[in-house]
């Protein structure tokens, strides 16, 4: 059960060694930089260290307990991050299914909208406002 922020690329095939090894079901989700209309070159993510890391500790023990998982794990990146590039992922451990597939998705959700991250888009002529979260993302930490 743990929480990370880092700036290098990290490798899911090696965050899933021994992960949930007394689950019946594991869940991951893992998501990229994307560029919907193609005027997005990166992303430009900023935290607070120590408080994000405090922050994203905390939900994730709160999921565990919420959903009776018996592992988790939130990895997120900071830093400039290209376009396709992995941002974070998110993966939970329970011994059923449908815990295991909530607890995901409670946890992006709140990724989404209330991790401490500050994300400002790049384009190809510098850096542009620092994003807000949108009303859907809201919605969809609402239904929890």
């Amino acid at each position: 059960m743990s929480a990370r922020v880092q700036s290098e690329p990290f490798d899911i095939g090696a965050e899933l060694r021994g992960f949930g090894a007394d689950a019946g079901a594991v869940v991951t989700f893992s998501g990229l930089v994307r560029s919907e209309d193609g005027r997005l070159t990166a992303l430009e993510i900023e935290h607070y260290p120590g408080m994000t890391e405090k922050a994203l500790t905390a939900f994730g023990a709160a999921a565990a307990q919420r959903f009776d998982l018996t592992d988790w794990r939130i990895v997120h990146r900071h830093g400039i991050l290209s376009v396709g590039e992995p941002i974070m992922m998110v993966a939970t451990a329970a011994r059923h299914r449908k815990a295991a597939f909530d607890a995901a998705e409670y946890l992006m959700d709140w990724l989404k909208s209330r991790a401490p991250f500050w994300k400002r888009e790049i384009g190809p002529d510098g850096p542009g406002e620092w994003v807000a979260a949108r009303p859907d993302d809201e919605d969809a930490l609402a239904r929890w």
